[in-house]
């Protein structure tokens, strides 16, 4: 008889931390999973961290800590009211996003103080791997995280953890001086979520991201019910009076016209106002004017002033939806066929790199240590010394981990050939070569869908060609990998960039701004994005009818907006085409066959601890320019 495996030591405490989750969340009904994965909410559960067999302090610490932030969050969180108040602009979204979570916390622990000391390990736990300790500037610190920790410590009055309390003291003095007003009323909101919701806007307001709030969703339900109560026969008599003045109406139906537009004015159109003699203190200015439509919200971050004729037509869609799967098996067999002679050389390339990230893994220890593992490379040293104490070494955490990597491919038509199909092949190898050194990879391309213009560009035209319209193409972001799926699914997607007609125009700066975007809603702690280009934006359509620099500009600003940030370490490789005009860290190569090790060596270098190889390599761009 086979011997029964030995039971999981750590199963009894999951069972617990689960139903002990449930019972705080109140849903009994909710599925409490543990994973590897980033711990998070699901539509019908949590997701926690594993608990190894070994069931060390720190484990046992951390799963409780984030059990109970994301059960507090699920009992008093209510995502119809989070998404009606949330705001527009990614910084004013983290802000949002960082105090609600605060108040959830804060808010569960009024009843169950005994939450407080697990979140507060969670705290510590995240500030420990982010490194919040070290760090000594402001500029260096996250906003959004500094202004989540503040809220919580005024609402509880609980000291923050080491490291999270140097994030906050960073930004505190900031943060009071400019919202200190305001925040004085956290504590008398924090039960009520629509009350907080509005706190948090005039917090981010105060912050001077209220251009990132979009609308205030009150004034437009004002507006909605005023609109609602209108009559169609613009009647001035019965243009929705309040129940006092409808009252006074039916009493006196022979009341003079002045009287009826003074309760009205709100309600009146604007032909209206321009017959009736209203009193100068009952006029309303230009700029209050009820009728008057809320102006757009900016359709660019990085630049507010940047237009877009018609989005209706864009579309961000997955390589598999693009081409039946037979198609894409055969445009891949073709892209394998064409390159095998490449292989080789791209193949030594990826095991280079990948040898100096596990070389960097596996030297990645601290030495003279009073516990851990016994260093046996030190034994000697006692034995020549028998008073000499024995020495212990702690593998530490690597840069590289809790990484992803994001490669943004140019498919317009000038890479059609050679260029494209060696990016393609490029992007596998280090799709494979990071998947294997645990590097989260991501591989997006963008183009548009139609050449000098497509339905955007007919739409214009039908509405009689209005001036300086922006952006007049549809745009088309393609998915090839998504940086959770594993690389064996969807090896065949890169192959649709071998197909006939789908490149066509590029324009950058909105798909830097798009993936960009889809960086910042990663969990990774460390994001890493390679831009591979050959040129300018160009898009025919847009620039016949807008200032000749009006794309080039929007890249500018989006970079400069990325760079500023500092979120996502942004790189970028030019095909012969000078990109270093446009950022701080870029490469150009004269020659598509030095693009393997241009990638290779970038990559590298941003997991090289020693600075000065990072600027050896940094420094490889002038060199591959004057070897072309």
């Amino acid at each position: 008889m086979s011997k029964p495996a030995d039971p999981n030591p750590a199963d009894p405490f999951k069972k617990a931390l689960a139903e002990a989750t449930r019972v705080l969340a109140d849903d009994p009904e909710l599925a409490v999973t543990y994973s590897v994965d980033p711990p998070g909410l699901t539509a019908d559960g949590v997701r926690l961290p594993q608990v190894s067999r070994r069931m060390t302090r720190d484990e046992v610490l951390l799963a409780r800590g984030t059990a109970d932030s994301l059960a507090l969050r699920r009992k008093h969180h209510d995502a119809g009211v989070a998404a009606r108040y949330m705001p527009q602009g990614q910084m004013a979204r983290d802000l949002y996003d960082a105090m609600e979570t605060a108040r959830c916390e804060a808010l569960g622990a009024r009843d169950m103080p005994g939450t407080l000391g697990n979140i507060d390990a969670r705290i510590a736990h995240e500030a420990e791997r982010k490194g919040y300790a070290q760090i000594r500037q402001a500029s260096d610190a996250p906003l959004s995280v500094a202004a989540g920790y503040l809220v919580r410590h005024l609402a509880t009055g609980r000291a923050m953890p080491k490291g999270a309390d140097n994030v906050m003291d960073l930004w505190r003095g900031f943060i009071e001086t400019q919202a200190g007003g305001t925040l004085d009323g956290v504590q008398g909101a924090l039960a009520d979520q629509t009350a907080f919701a509005k706190l948090a806007r005039r917090v981010i307001e105060d912050l001077g991201y209220g251009d990132q709030l979009g609308d205030d969703p009150d004034d437009l339900e004002n507006d909605q019910d005023d609109t609602a109560d209108e009559d169609p026969d613009d009647d001035p008599e019965s243009t929705g009076e309040d129940e006092e003045q409808e009252d006074e109406a039916e009493a006196n139906p022979e009341r003079s016209q002045d009287q009826t537009d003074d309760a009205s004015q709100a309600q009146v159109s604007m032909d209206d106002m321009a017959d009736v003699d209203m009193s100068d203190e009952a006029e309303l200015p230009d700029s209050d004017q009820p009728m008057e439509p809320p102006p757009p919200p900016p359709y660019s971050d990085a630049d507010p002033n940047y237009a877009v004729f018609l989005t209706d037509f864009d579309e961000e869609i997955g390589a598999e939806d693009l081409a039946e799967p037979a198609e894409l098996d055969r445009l891949r067999a073709y892209l394998d066929q064409q390159l095998d002679p490449l292989k080789g050389a791209v193949g030594r390339l990826a095991n280079k790199l990948q040898r100096r990230l596990q070389a960097q893994q596996n030297r990645a220890w601290e030495f003279d240590l009073e516990e851990g593992t016994l260093d046996a490379g030190r034994l000697a040293r006692v034995v020549a010394n028998p008073t000499t104490p024995l020495s212990f070494k702690v593998e530490k955490d690597t840069e590289f981990r809790d990484t992803v990597v994001t490669l943004l491919l140019d498919n317009s038509g000038s890479m059609r050939g050679r260029p494209i199909s060696i990016a393609a092949i490029c992007a596998d190898v280090l799709a494979r070569t990071l998947e294997r050194c645990d590097v989260k990879v991501e591989i997006l391309g963008f183009t548009t869908r139609a050449w000098k213009g497509g339905q955007a560009r007919e739409k214009w035209l039908a509405a009689g060609r209005p001036p300086a319209p922006g952006r007049l193409n549809d745009l088309r972001h393609i998915v090839y990998k998504r940086a959770d799926a594993p690389w064996r699914r969807v090896r065949a997607n890169l192959g649709l960039m071998m197909k006939e007609g789908l490149l066509k125009e590029n324009i950058d700066g909105e798909a830097l701004e798009w993936a960009h975007r889809r960086m910042l809603a990663r969990p990774e702690v460390r994001k890493i994005m390679m831009v591979i280009s050959d040129g300018a934006p160009v898009d025919d359509s847009t620039l016949s009818v807008n200032p000749a620099n009006y794309l080039e500009k929007h890249l500018r600003d989006v970079i400069a907006m990325v760079e500023r940030r500092r979120a996502v370490e942004l790189i970028a490789i030019g095909i012969g085409h000078d990109v270093t005009r446009y950022y701080q860290r870029a490469v150009t190569i004269t020659d598509v066959e030095q693009l393997a090790g241009a990638m290779t060596e970038q990559l590298a270098s941003l997991f090289d601890s020693d600075p000065r190889a990072r600027a050896r390599v940094m420094g490889m761009g002038r060199t591959m320019r004057r070897a072309g």
